[in-house]
């Protein structure tokens, strides 16, 4: 069953954060496992306020990535751009489709 991790932060230097990402990605080019795909809102009622997506073929696969140390690595480094905590939300995706 895919797995979805929402991850709800608040930042005012969003953009050093995305370049860490973009670095990151490319690091692990090629590399199995990890996440299959992102997707990054912005609130348009809490300023500096975001939620990232991040889809996982499973909770296994998941978990196996937040045990990489590279991973606690850039998670360290994304909080030092942060505002306060991280709140992260574990959902099994029970259904997804496109609408249109």
């Amino acid at each position: 069953m895919k797995f979805v991790q929402i991850i709800g932060f608040e930042t005012e230097r969003l953009e050093e954060m995305r370049q860490l990402l973009e670095e990151a990605g490319r690091r692990n080019e090629g590399r199995t496992g990890g996440p299959t795909h992102s997707t990054l809102l912005k609130d348009r009622d809490k300023p500096n306020h975001y939620l990232a997506l991040v889809e996982f073929e499973s909770y296994d696969e998941a978990m196996r990535n937040s045990d990489d140390p590279e991973t606690s690595k850039l998670a360290e480094q994304l909080g030092a751009l942060s505002l306060g905590e991280h709140v992260y939300t574990n959902c099994d995706v029970l259904e997804s489709r496109e609408l249109k």
